[in-house]
């Protein structure tokens, strides 16, 4: 398959100029809002936790501004653990997963950790259903120094001038049907690439750093997981979306090299999670506790072996 045969902006070949951007950007519409269906469940944590806004995005600033949720009594004995979701804003649990861990869990966990999320890294995309900005960039490529992407740079300025380092990362992500029929073959289009097809992985996967894989801390978020929804098992190639599978569910990417949220900071621990929110078997609010489990699978272990 090719892109032509696959997106029909752009020309086969050619990346893409600011006139295809445009054409991209003018096929975009909201479809679901920010504003009434994440603001008010971030707002609804401010009595237990520090909510602050620490950015905006320029296409629009009211519509648009960007929280962070924080422990209350920082404490520099404990160490820092970061939960990004919505850095993808088409993938809903990562967003919906990593408020319902604040709503429900953070509590218990803060005996042990000082807690910041960003649970809606990329609202525009979040209310457009959208893998890219307005200017057609990914802010998942885009984690490094001057970045062009807004979301990305804003989440950098966060994690720079939080008061500790961060031990622990868990990024919440998801891997969707909508990958292969869209975002993929956009891709291709936008970089003047001949676009291959693949398959989609069924299940719930991790990808880790592949400079500092910690197979082990990855397959306890595995195995938090699978008692609430099912692993993506590997391809005939013993692969996840074109990735070795080095242990069950796990796949690596250099996390830094790519310009990943998983590489924004230097953490001991990090995981970025893949929900397969596609499967006739799962419900919105299975792919949501996944999403908590995974964060839960994450700091149990780091609580036995970093305090061990």
């Amino acid at each position: 398959m090719t892109q032509s045969q696959a997106y029909p902006i752009g020309t086969p070949g050619q990346k893409w100029g600011d006139a295809e951007r445009l054409e991209w950007r003018a096929t975009t519409s909201i479809k679901r809002e920010y504003q009434q269906e994440v603001v008010p469940k971030i707002k609804a944590l401010k009595s237990e936790f520090v909510v602050e806004q620490y950015g905006a995005l320029s296409y629009d600033e009211q519509r648009y501004p960007l929280f962070s949720i924080k422990s209350k009594n920082w404490q520099a004995n404990k160490p820092t653990v970061l939960i990004t979701g919505g850095v993808h804003g088409y993938e809903t649990s990562g967003v919906h997963g990593a408020l319902k861990f604040m709503a429900t869990e953070a509590q218990h966990y803060q005996q042990h950790f000082n807690i910041v999320a960003a649970p809606c890294v990329s609202p525009w995309g979040y209310e457009t259903i959208n893998r890219w900005n307005p200017n057609a960039i990914d802010p998942n490529r885009s984690f490094y120094a001057d970045s062009p992407a807004e979301e990305s740079a804003n989440l950098m300025a966060l994690v720079a001038n939080l008061p500790l380092e961060v031990l622990v990362h868990i990024d919440l992500h998801e891997t969707t049907d909508t990958d292969e029929t869209e975002f993929r073959p956009a891709l291709a289009a936008r970089d003047g690439i001949e676009y291959e097809a693949d398959s989609i992985p069924d299940g719930f996967y991790t990808v880790g750093d592949s400079a500092l894989p910690q197979l082990e801390f990855q397959a306890a978020v595995i195995e938090s997981v699978a008692k609430v929804t099912h692993i993506a098992p590997a391809d005939a190639n013993g692969q996840i979306i074109g990735s070795n599978v080095v242990q069950r569910g796990v796949i690596l990417y250099p996390m830094k090299k790519l310009g990943l949220c998983g590489g924004v900071t230097n953490c001991q621990y990090g995981t970025t999670t893949e929900v397969y929110p596609d499967s006739p078997t799962v419900s919105d609010e299975e792919c949501n506790d996944a999403q908590v489990a995974a964060i839960k699978g994450a700091l149990d272990y780091v609580v036995r072996h970093h305090y061990a």
